[in-house]
């Protein structure tokens, strides 16, 4: 294969995240690297949960990135009383046919927000295991597939925990990235109150990007190179958290793949054809800090699990 071909691809690849990331940052005044890690979650064919406090733009930057590329959009808003055929759809008779019919639910479709996925009852938590692990859904015995791309974009505040049910550690380990939009400048701010006061950027956002150029971006992403020493960096950083006295639960097989899909996207994004350890390094907050469980005494001596994370990068010797 020609020189050029082979480096054409990250290129292209990086042209792509570039655009939705701008074109997020049309929207939502969050930092650009924050904007650019939810863009890597969907080269990373990953699941995102945004953590922050009410206000600051959770939802609108979901439905920002469903409108920045041309694909099929779903919300649901979580509350005590949803239940699982809510959202993966139900058997509903037809009298016509005097036959079952399958009537999809709102989880069938590129681009699905949840809205405050704590105020659910965790039975319908449940319903999502299944879509976010196999890109399926089973009613009844039947297994109907979701159309690739598919991503679930998850909302929760930290505070009003009354009426919440959290969501367990299997649940969160399936979520590749968490991110937090923080509160925006004063300049930034004031502009906001601007825009959403007279024309919201958000009526008028097109979109900068395809289905098939988000499939192919996620094969490009597959495709970058990782040394052996980079995975065994991965999986010493891994060990790190696993020997912490300080965590009651360290982070998981499942977790050291999603860090390696994420930092391929990265190294896409930053035009290379191989993941560098910078690449893990940048990643490993946002992958692995929601899925660390802390212990006790750390949780009293106010630690948090970002913290930890950046610990046991100092602790993990870099491969040259």
């Amino acid at each position: 294969m020609d020189e050029r071909a082979i480096g054409a691809e990250p290129q292209a690849g990086a042209e792509t995240i570039r655009r939705i990331a701008e074109n997020l940052g049309l929207v939502v005044h969050a930092p650009d690297e924050t904007l650019r890690l939810v863009v890597l979650c969907v080269a990373a064919e990953g699941h995102l949960i945004i953590e922050d406090f009410p206000g600051v733009g959770k939802t609108m930057l979901a439905k920002a990135l469903a409108r920045s590329v041309d694909c099929s959009f779903s919300r649901i808003q979580f509350t005590p009383d949803l239940l699982p055929s809510d959202v993966t759809g139900v058997n509903v008779f037809n009298q016509k046919t005097n036959e079952f019919e399958f009537r999809p639910g709102p989880v069938f479709a590129n681009f699905l927000l949840v809205d405050e996925i704590n105020r659910a009852s965790p039975k319908t938590q449940a319903a999502l295991l299944e879509c976010m692990q196999e890109n399926q859904v089973t009613v009844d015995g039947v297994s109907y597939e979701l159309a690739p791309p598919f991503m679930v974009l998850a909302t929760q505040n930290p505070i009003e925990y009354e009426g919440t049910y959290p969501l367990p550690e299997a649940q969160l380990d399936r979520f590749t990235l968490r991110v937090d939009i923080g509160y925006p400048p004063l300049a930034d701010e004031a502009r906001m109150l601007t825009e959403q006061t007279s024309d919201p950027p958000l009526d008028s956002l097109t979109p900068v990007a395809t289905a098939q150029s988000v499939r192919e971006l996620i094969a490009e992403a597959a495709e970058i190179f990782v040394e052996e020493s980079v995975n065994r960096y991965v999986v010493a950083l891994l060990g790190q958290t696993r020997t912490d006295a300080r965590l009651y639960l360290g982070a998981s097989p499942r977790s050291g793949i999603a860090l390696l899909r994420v930092a391929k996207a990265r190294a896409l994004a930053e035009g290379r054809e191989f993941v560098s350890p910078d690449d893990v390094k940048a990643c490993a907050g946002p992958v692995l800090s929601h899925r660390l469980i802390l212990a006790p005494e750390a949780r009293a001596e106010g630690l948090a699990g970002a913290e930890l994370v950046r610990e046991a990068l100092e602790r993990t010797p870099v491969p040259v």
